[in-house]
């Protein structure tokens, strides 16, 4: 029962990495912590691993259908693996106060509900239909572009968590990006950064091999499902949906730092 749990876990991650192009670290840390019952730092590194081929497999399809300009992104990229490759190194030590990690996880997890709810809003109102051609490529200055990497590598080397919610709104709104392109270039940067961060963590000793391939087979599955149902609908529902579920196990993480369980 639980390997099906854990297969259908990373199922849902993976489709709502390829639809939302974010990670589903938000689906899969709260399996790890909450169902499986694994402490902080090994949800954390088990579920890193995950979230790999998740972004791997979104990005991969993406790139076929032509959603991205890989060379745009090389700036994000190399700064988003830098910042990964230091954090990566602090993670050992938080892992020595792992209720830290909780907290730190939690109060993430209330801004990514938050921006869900408030993107879902005014995507309600999005047309299904695309246009046939979009701009694939990520615009901006090589400052911004390292900035912006920079930052979104701290949170996967440091909580084992995605970076979808830094790096999708950073480009729709900070480089005037395409949602589709965005998408698509935050699911191809991630996957540089939890590709560093999980063989960080599987060389300290946090990845538990066996739930980490239960998941990855259940997100490679997925990963290309949401990437072709991002093409076919608006995602404001979804958002909105996954939004107010994950208000609760944010604030469920937040309070378990203080010795409360809801």
């Amino acid at each position: 029962m639980t390997e099906l749990l854990l297969f259908a876990g990373g199922l849902i991650a993976g489709s709502l990495g390829g639809l939302l192009g974010i990670g589903g670290g938000i689906v899969l840390m709260p399996l790890l912590r909450f169902v499986v019952e694994l402490s902080p730092p090994y949800a954390a590194g088990t579920c890193i691993v995950a979230v790999f081929f998740t972004t791997l497999g979104g990005s991969y399809y993406h790139l076929k259908r032509g959603n991205l300009n890989l060379r745009s992104i090389v700036p994000l990229i190399v700064s988003g693996s830098l910042a990964c490759v230091v954090f990566s190194f602090l993670f050992h030590y938080l892992a020595r106060h792992d209720h830290w990690l909780d907290l730190g996880i939690g109060l993430v997890f209330c801004v990514i509900s938050v921006r869900m709810i408030a993107d879902g809003i005014p995507g309600l109102r999005e047309k299904k239909e695309e246009p046939e051609r979009v701009d694939t490529v990520v615009h901006g200055t090589l400052a911004q572009k390292s900035v912006i990497g920079a930052s979104a590598g701290v949170l996967p080397g440091f909580l084992g968590i995605g970076t979808g919610s830094i790096l999708v709104p950073a480009f729709t709104f900070l480089l005037r990006t395409p949602v589709k392109t965005a998408m698509a270039a935050s699911l191809a940067c991630f996957s540089f950064n939890a590709a560093i961060s999980a063989t960080f963590k599987a060389a300290q000793g946090y990845v538990v091999l066996d739930v980490a391939l239960l998941l990855c087979l259940g997100t490679l599955i997925g990963a290309p499902l949401g990437a072709a149902l991002n093409r076919r609908f608006a995602s404001g529902t979804v958002k909105i949906v996954f939004g107010v579920i994950f208000s609760y196990v944010a604030l469920k993480f937040v309070l378990i730092f203080f010795g409360v369980t809801i």
